[in-house]
């Protein structure tokens, strides 16, 4: 396994556990992704301050739209936080998480389009029964008294997640701090954006001092320096070294084990199906990734001994 995918991985299972900490954090969902956005690009900004490469490459830029590219895919990361955190209130961790991971399903039928990626069999068929897995998890949500705004919220999120991945694609000059320091900071800024205009138009109310005054500030301080600054650099460095059809199929690795953390640490309900939803997750994820490799060992080994 490459170090690329080591640390993709790492991201995801850290991802995974964002809506355990934001849930317990006592504030309006807007204003727990500002803080994120907020301490994460803060720490990543400094990151890039102190490293002696990356001041030379901020005095000279040499990739200005890759740059720019870099910050509309962290500007949709962000409107993408807006929408799964905010569902995250409605449909619960589980559902919302999963139902922002059906953007691979988007990417992945694009992907031919916009990346020339060539679809195996091996890899529809394991992106087959990861969706499906998915949608078996997803389904146990939906059933009387789900709020349609709140799935309507984790559908929006899922868009936002393709532009994300789209547009980070694209990118193959930038890497490393200086990748997820530009996307971040694309993230506050579409956060910031529509902070002010939620401000300005009176459709949101600020924390009251109460609510400040017992703010659970190591919960804030690890969604934004550790979920958000440690996991994006590793998410995002890392996304522009792999394949596309692994981030998108890999990518479920995240939903699942925000589904099962939301099981083991906030009771929600983990039902057969959603075992079985796990179980496909997995197994799809995994035939994917190796389906095709063993096929093609198989084929070169009957060649050999024709």
């Amino acid at each position: 396994m490459s170090k690329a995918t080591q640390k993709y991985l790492a991201s995801l299972i850290l991802f995974g556990s964002n809506g355990i900490v934001a849930s317990m954090i006592d504030l309006p969902s807007l204003f727990i992704v500002l803080a994120r956005v907020s301490l994460g690009a803060a720490l990543l900004v400094a990151l890039v301050a102190l490293s002696r490469s990356a001041r030379t490459n901020l005095q000279a830029p040499k990739h200005p739209r890759q740059a720019l590219y870099l910050a509309v895919s962290g500007a949709a990361l962000g409107v993408a936080w807006l929408f799964l955190f905010e569902a995250y209130r409605y449909v619960g961790v589980g559902v919302a998480s999963l139902l922002f991971y059906c953007g691979p399903v988007i990417v992945m039928a694009l992907s031919p389009m916009l990346f020339k990626t060539r679809l195996t069999t091996q890899k529809v068929l394991g992106f087959a029964a990861v969706t499906v897995g998915a949608f078996l998890v997803v389904g146990q949500g939906l059933g009387e008294g789900v709020s349609p705004w709140g799935l309507f919220l984790g559908a929006m999120s899922a868009v936002m997640y393709a532009v994300m991945v789209i547009f980070s694609k694209k990118v193959t000059q930038i890497g490393g701090v200086e990748c997820s320091a530009i996307q971040l900071c694309g993230s506050l800024a579409a956060v910031a954006v529509y902070l002010g205009f939620s401000a300005a138009t009176g459709s949101i109310e600020l924390p009251s001092a109460t609510m400040l005054a017992h703010l659970n500030v190591p919960a804030a301080l690890c969604i934004g320096l550790v979920n958000t600054g440690l996991g994006c650099y590793m998410y995002f460095s890392s996304m522009g070294e792999l394949p596309v059809t692994r981030v998108a199929v890999c990518g479920y690795l995240e939903p699942l084990s925000a589904v099962v953390l939301s099981a083991l640490l906030l009771g929600e309900a983990m039902t057969p199906a959603n075992v079985l939803g796990a179980a496909l997750i997995l197994g799809g994820a995994i035939y994917s990734e190796l389906g095709e490799k063993l096929h093609l060992r198989a084929a070169g080994n009957r060649m050999a001994t024709a």
